[in-house]
Parts: C-alpha cells; structure tokens; sequence
C-alpha cells in the first residue's frame, strides 16, 4: 500500500469513528487525483473537529470532579 492509500484509508477510518453515524466509504479512485499534502490536511481538519466535538463533554466531565 502507497503513502496516498494509507492516507485515503486513515481519512475514511477517521470519518467512521463518529458515533451514530453512517459507514463511509471512500472511492479511492476519487481521491487519488489529491496530493499527499492535500490528504494530510483534510486528516488534520478531521482531527481538529474531533477535538472540537470532545471539549463540551470535557467540561461537563470536569463538573464532577473531586477536589481535595
């Protein structure tokens, strides 16, 4: 498997590990035609926008925090 490939597949398993949302599946035959750094960041948009949707939940978690 070639750089780009594992980048396409890195994209779709990012896409798929959102909760109560459809499997996606990307045509890789669509993206091969998208530079690497390109690839790159579309992973890190995803990666941003996890960490986004994850900060509500944090703070609410932090409401049950014990202090000492």
């Amino acid at each position: 498997m070639d750089r780009k490939e594992e980048l396409i597949n890195d994209i779709q398993n990012l896409l798929n590990s959102y909760d109560d949302v459809h499997k996606t599946s990307i045509n890789p035959s669509i993206l091969k035609f998208i530079d690497e750094e390109t690839l790159l960041h579309i992973i890190g948009s995803l990666l941003d926008q996890k960490e986004d949707a994850k900060e509500p939940d944090l703070n609410w978690l932090e409401t049950f925090k014990k202090y000492n």
